[in-house]
């Protein structure tokens, strides 16, 4: 037997008649070879030989001979006829004195695994089992085809991004004329030295965007459809601005729509200006994932 582990492509085919039923798992191994776990569901059976075949194979047929073969009824599925590419002899028919002890006999729920001289699991698309000592004293030429192919396991969902957390925001209801905010609602983070009028972040805020947000609604100041720009800072002592989110046209409606506004101009910065958000994050530059896309133009940080 192969000692190697399953890699996790397989296929499965299922066989049931006269109160014996099984499964056939076929799979790759990681080095490559491909293997069958032959599963008795129903009943008892002692596994003699197992062979396989694809369907666009036309070549002659494999045949262990004499009491392995697997002619007359193991050469057809679904009315038509079966060259099978590849056998192997896993006992000889008969439980002797081993009896149901036989390494090869299976009774329900038992299951032995054997190696195909296959080159690919795309060649397995046909699997027969020679058995005897069926239930007690039959034998069996099960042939079975028309695989399944389990289903992809679901990836589990990336372990969400930590939200960003900023020194201080500014929600800006008018610009002096150099660009700056000087009327509106200035906060600072919760773990920023407090400074005489300035508002801040209760303590136990961890400082993200929602955080100001919900601080902006409960204040009632400025008006939400007055502000014209809101600016992120990062750094400290004291903080720089980072970058802005400016009202759209007609001013935002509700706190909604300055989340969802924050939500895409986050989700659309370029490699230059997400380094920078990660700084604000106080996420060292290394730990910064690098962006293949570098085709556009880069846009000024406080352009956003």
């Amino acid at each position: 037997m192969t000692d190697t582990s399953d890699s996790g492509a397989e296929r499965l085919f299922s066989f049931s008649e006269d109160g014996l039923s099984y499964t056939v798992r076929v799979f790759e191994n990681e080095d490559g070879s491909v293997s069958a776990e032959i599963t008795v569901d129903e009943g008892s059976m002692d596994v003699n030989a197992v062979y396989f075949s694809s369907e666009d194979y036309d070549g002659p047929s494999e045949n262990l001979g004499g009491p392995l073969n697997m002619n007359g009824g193991g050469s057809q599925f679904e009315g038509g006829s079966v060259s099978w590419e590849g056998a192997t002899e896993v006992s000889r028919p008969g439980l002797g004195r081993e009896g149901e002890d036989k390494p090869s006999f299976l009774s329900e729920g038992e299951s032995i695994t054997v190696d195909l001289d296959a080159a690919s699991l795309d060649e397995v698309d046909l699997i027969g089992i020679r058995a005897t000592s069926v239930n007690g004293g039959d034998s069996i030429k099960g042939v079975s085809g028309n695989p399944e192919e389990p289903d992809e396991p679901d990836q589990p969902d990336d372990p969400d991004e930590p939200d960003a957390t900023y020194p201080k925001v500014f929600f800006a209801s008018s610009l002096n004329d150099n660009d700056a905010p000087n009327v509106g609602l200035a906060i600072l983070g919760p773990d920023e030295e407090p400074q005489d009028g300035v508002n801040q972040l209760d303590p136990d805020a961890e400082g993200t965007f929602a955080d100001y947000v919900a601080f902006l609604e409960d204040s009632g100041f400025p008006e939400i459809e007055d502000i014209e720009t809101i600016v992120f800072y990062e750094g400290a002592d004291p903080p720089e601005e980072a970058f802005r989110i400016d009202a759209p046209e007609g001013g935002f409606e509700d706190t909604d729509a300055i989340l969802a506004a924050y939500e895409d101009a986050t989700s659309e910065l370029n490699s230059e200006d997400f380094e920078n958000l990660f700084i604000a994050m106080g996420i060292d530059e290394d730990q910064v994932p690098e962006d293949d896309d570098s085709e556009g133009e880069e846009e000024e940080v406080a352009a956003i």
